[in-house]
């Protein structure tokens, strides 16, 4: 990453946008801990990450790329485990509300195994709402899901604007478009732009002829 500075304000729900490789994800694995930074400065909800890693992931709830779930234990199985390990105060109490807030209170006596890729990833959402935080980083939230669960991911998104502050990383613009009310592009680890979505077009076919363009020139070279 070189130089990648932005802030993201309480309840915006801005997308992070880039090429495959772009470096979003390592962004993301810095801002909630599992990375530390080499040169910088992390704050999360005005704390600083690095020397206060556990305030600060307090205060998260992260839901990463290809949701790691224990494929064997029922819905809320799973969830009221997470809710232990973060110290949930009232455990059962915040399973039914991380269920309904993610839209899989249907599903919560069924095996995590047996369930489609979209309830699974709606599992990882509400273990990322289980402890109720102020901010939910998203990393290519709607990968692998049929058109379908995307239409209703994104709804259930959209409905946390105003009330959390959402970081979504996505490689796919219509993404940012649906649900976001800022973009913010990156290539090769390098912030390229912070626009609205309506502008964001433009610019991301820019980023990809550019890196086409290098592609192409490096391997004439």
């Amino acid at each position: 990453m070189n130089e990648v500075s932005f802030r993201v304000e309480p309840g915006e729900i801005v997308g992070f946008l880039g090429p495959n490789g772009a470096g979003k994800t390592t962004t993301l694995r810095m801002l909630t801990g599992y990375l530390a930074p080499t040169s910088g400065e992390v704050r999360v909800d005005g704390i600083d990450a690095v020397r206060d890693s556990i305030e600060a992931r307090a205060r998260l709830g992260y839901m990463p790329e290809g949701v790691p779930l224990y494929r064997e234990m029922r819905v809320y199985e799973y969830l009221r485990h997470r809710g232990a390990l973060k110290n949930v105060d009232d455990v059962a109490d915040a399973v039914d509300r991380s269920l309904e807030l993610a839209g899989v209170a249907d599903a919560r006596t069924r095996i995590i195994g047996q369930l489609s890729k979209g309830y699974r990833q709606r599992v990882g959402l509400a273990e990322a709402l289980i402890a109720d935080p102020k901010i939910l980083i998203l990393d290519e939230p709607t990968s692998g899901l049929d058109p379908n669960q995307v239409r209703q991911f994104r709804e259930l998104v959209r409905s946390f604007g105003g009330e959390k502050t959402v970081l979504l990383s996505t490689h796919i613009l219509s993404e940012v478009e649906a649900v976001c009310d800022r973009v913010i592009i990156i290539r090769e680890g390098e912030k390229v732009a912070d626009l609205v979505p309506g502008d964001a077009e433009t610019k991301l076919e820019d980023v990809f002829a550019e890196l086409t363009a290098s592609r192409s020139t490096e391997g004439a070279s």
